[in-house]
């Protein structure tokens, strides 16, 4: 379709209330992060029906949300730019879901011209009725939906798109893909999804477990990290780039807003010099927009913050040297 410069209109909580994301209510407290309905794969042999190309597929993200920041890095570190476009949606949502706007760091669709991302999940579903959630892999060829499912997308990019991708870059070895499902397992469940779970706990002992297997996994990552530069040694791998989204947004938004507060990121001798080794790398530092993180979280959750009021801190010095060259596997 002929691109086009339209763009939603602005943020309205008072017509359009809250984004709730559907999440099914449990009778525990606990929260339960929805289903991610789409979740097509692409394939470097086009036997999945949506084959790697050059220029086929397209990236609906926001800078602010972990989970498409994930797809962000990986398409940076592979060198995948000019292989897959990108749009970013603003981050501030209402009962719209994300949309496309005008603002800093904000880009309007090139490819359909949709205002509002949920147009792109009633043109692949009509009558959608769930989550409408980034990241979305777009194919431009079919006009639909490939893949909402952000856990597969940075597989996908890093595994069959080998023609295109820097060849120096191998964030999924062979070798190590059962060890590295193993972990990232673990991690989404304690740490990712974790402060979610804290977040939006409506019992204090479903708060009281999600927040207890947070900080013991993040208490076990910052051993391991004792002896290695990475999480699977003296290379980045697709694990780093899942932990890492998460250690990006700990002391900014999560220590505060999700009540993760038992210790800081930098009160670890570790993890937080791990994650400004990260940082310091263009793939990591140069997409990470806290501007964006900030007023989307303390900005959307009305429940959580009634009043929309961004905090002023923390002063964090993400560029202090970390020391982490030094440590091989």
């Amino acid at each position: 379709m002929t691109s086009t410069a339209a763009v939603a209109s602005p943020v309205d909580f008072d017509t359009y209330g809250e984004y709730s994301v559907g999440a099914p209510k449990q009778a525990d407290g606990s929260f339960v992060r929805p289903l991610y309905r789409f979740q097509a794969r692409i394939t470097a042999d086009g036997s999945s029906g949506y084959p790697a190309a050059a220029g086929r597929y397209h990236l609906y993200v926001s800078l602010a949300c972990p989970w498409a920041h994930r797809s962000v890095i990986a398409r940076t570190l592979l060198g995948l730019e000019d292989v897959i476009s990108l749009s970013v949606v603003d981050p501030v949502r209402d009962g719209r879901g994300w949309a496309s706007r005008d603002g800093p760091g904000c880009t309007p669709d090139p490819v359909n011209g949709f205002t509002l991302l949920r147009e792109a999940y009633e043109a692949t579903e009509p009558g959608y009725d769930g989550h409408v959630s980034v990241p979305v892999l777009w194919d431009k060829l079919q006009g639909r939906i490939v893949s909402n499912n952000f856990p597969d997308l940075t597989i996908d990019l890093a595994t069959q798109f080998g023609q295109w991708a820097d060849p120096a870059v191998d964030l999924y070895p062979a070798a190590l893909r059962p060890e590295i499902g193993a972990l990232n397992d673990r991690v989404y469940a304690a740490v990712n999804n974790g402060v979610y779970r804290c977040g939006f706990a409506t019992s204090q002992r479903a708060y009281d477990e999600a927040v207890t297997g947070l900080f013991a996994m993040l208490d076990e990552l910052d051993g391991r990290l004792a002896t290695r530069r990475y999480l699977f040694g003296d290379q980045v791998t697709e694990a780093d780039i899942r932990l890492w989204v998460t250690l990006a947004r700990f002391d900014t938004v999560y220590a505060i807003h999700f009540k993760t507060s038992l210790r800081r990121l930098a009160d670890y001798p570790h993890l937080w010099p791990y994650a400004r080794d990260l940082y310091q790398q263009p793939a990591f530092g140069g997409t990470t927009n806290f501007d964006h993180i900030k007023r989307h979280y303390y900005g959307t959750h009305l429940r959580l913050n009634p009043y929309r009021i961004l905090p002023a801190g923390p002063l964090l010095d993400w560029d202090a040297p970390h020391g982490r060259a030094r440590l091989t596997a």
